[in-house]
């Protein structure tokens, strides 16, 4: 696990430096103790991140779930009753679990998890720009488009202009110069600029700025302008700041609603989030969605336990770890240990940090999630993948995150319905080993995403050293999620010594760079082989 410390340690620090303001923005959007914040973020980091089987996925506190948590509060009456629903939650995702309910997951087609990756990108700028010159009405991490202020989100940049802070714009132009200086230029010279993250020494500059200013009336930061971190006079005040589940409520009916809504929508967000990170993963690791849902359940567990939030794997952190250059679950393991250490030791120093240079480096994730080049990519690829992807795109910046993917799903259906039909055998194999292994793999008329989980699992199960022949003479539909699947698994095969023989009406491939090329040159989705 620590073969990979060289990139997994850097990466830390820069989930660290995103999960710290979206832990306390959260928090406070959810109406509930900013230091609950703080603990789901070191369980989700920590606990989740050690049981999890996700190289990459970083979990945290959730913006999907704000609303509900903050409606919930008001309805039970109190946090600690609250928190019994959380511990209740985790519970039915570890049942959820055991039931292998995290198959869902694969059930969400390509367009709609990307134009989920895309919306959140766009989220993500729409709602940093106002954080980046200095206007901070709205929590960090906020993301539906009617803001708890009465604004939404384009109200909000709207305004912006008439309260720019001088200091805060200033710090954050520094430091968004210096994340792409780092990004596109000092990144290439040498190893030190790799170990030693643009995001770090944005921080650092951010503070450096802070301090010298103090006393200079423009250019000063307020304290409502910088991370609000709470500081405890002495270990009693630190312990003071847990809270308790009030179990003499568990009878509660209403808390038995809470709980069964935070399990089944913390489920989802984190099924989601598993596929949007395996797909952003140049490594093309499969994480275990069944064990994700019980590490994800005894986080909450936990995080419940103590007086922390409802816990999920969260895109945006788990895209900065990405974008950073993470390998393992270490990255996501020494943040948890990053937020614990840092409220413990240095809170004060903590609450030097500018808002805006954070949202600099949050502009920065949403900008590499949200390219225009995938937009130009998507349409090209026809109409099937195009209209799911940007349903989905609109409903996340126009409504909220589950809105947006629910909508996109149901548009992804359709277009699936309007299309195509589902055969009852769509994958066959046929073991022909004499020897060496040699299976023969044959795909039928119509193969959609509904197939992706069962394709994926049975090319995850061949052993090494295997002559795979993967038959598409019958095959007349191929979903663009299938052939993703083929060129993700064509990298995976000469890890594992794994020869590829495609044929098909087209001719026969053995060439495995052909194999590769063979998909690339025909990128539609409505890819005819017949």
């Amino acid at each position: 696990m620590f073969k990979y410390i060289k990139s997994d340690l850097p990466a830390s620090i820069v989930v660290f430096f995103v999960a710290l303001p979206l832990c306390l923005g959260i928090a406070l959007a959810s109406g509930a103790p900013l230091f609950s914040g703080l603990i789901a973020g070191i369980v989700g980091g920590i606990v989740v991140g050690s049981l999890s089987g996700s190289k990459i996925g970083v979990s945290g506190p959730a913006a999907g779930l704000a609303a509900i948590v903050l409606a919930a509060i008001a309805t039970l009456g109190s946090y600690q009753n609250f928190l019994v629903a959380v511990v209740l939650g985790g519970v039915i995702q570890l049942l959820f679990g055991v039931l292998r309910a995290g198959i869902i997951g694969y059930y969400f087609p390509s367009s709609v998890i990307k134009g989920m990756l895309t919306g959140i990108g766009i989220i993500i700028i729409l709602k940093q720009i106002p954080h980046f010159f200095g206007y901070d009405i709205e929590p960090e991490g906020a993301d539906s488009f009617l803001e708890a202020s009465g604004e939404n989100t384009f109200s909000a940049l709207l305004n912006v202009f008439d309260h720019i802070t001088l200091g805060s714009t200033i710090v954050g132009v520094i430091g968004l110069a210096i994340l792409i200086l780092w990004d596109k230029v000092l990144s290439k010279k040498g190893k030190i600029f790799q170990l030693i993250q643009g995001p770090l020494v944005a921080v650092v500059i951010g503070i450096i700025f802070y301090a010298l200013t103090q006393s200079d009336g423009s250019l000063a930061i307020s304290e409502s302008h910088l991370v609000s971190v709470p500081v405890p006079e002495d270990a009693t005040s630190f312990l003071a700041q847990f809270s308790f589940p009030n179990f003499s409520e568990i009878t509660n009916p209403d808390i038995w609603v809470v709980a069964f809504t935070i399990a089944l929508v913390a489920s989802l967000e984190t099924l989601l989030c598993v596929e949007a990170t395996d797909k952003l993963d140049p490594h093309k690791n499969v994480t275990p969605t069944n064990r994700e849902l019980l590490a994800q359940g005894t986080g909450n567990i936990l995080s419940g336990l103590i007086g922390g939030l409802p816990i999920t794997q969260v895109i945006v952190r788990s895209s900065a770890n990405i974008q950073s250059g993470g390998r393992t679950k270490m990255s996501a393991i020494i943040h948890g240990f990053l937020l614990l250490i840092s409220v413990i030791l240095i809170p004060r120093l903590l609450n030097m940090i500018p808002l805006s240079v954070l949202a600099a480096i949050l502009l920065v994730v949403g900008y590499k999630l949200a390219k225009p080049s995938l937009f130009k990519k998507m349409y090209e690829l026809g109409w099937k993948q195009w209209v799911p992807f940007v349903v989905t795109v609109l409903g996340i910046v126009f409504i909220d995150l589950l809105y947006g993917i629910g909508l996109g799903l149901m548009v992804g259906i359709v277009v699936i319905l309007i299309k195509s039909y589902q055969n009852s055998h769509f994958l066959h194999i046929e073991d022909q080993s004499n020897g060496k292994h040699r299976i023969k793999m044959t795909l039928a008329e119509e193969v959609t995403f509904f197939n992706k989980g069962a394709i994926l699992k049975e090319l995850d199960s061949l052993p090494r050293d295997t002559y795979l022949e993967l038959n598409l003479l019958k095959t007349r539909y191929l979903d663009h999620d299938i052939i993703e699947i083929l060129e993700d698994f064509y990298i995976k095969a000469k890890e594992r010594n794994i020869d590829i023989k495609l044929v098909s009406k087209r001719g026969v491939v053995e060439n495995p760079s052909s194999f590769i090329k063979f998909f690339r040159e025909n990128p539609k989705s409505d890819l005819s082989l017949s």
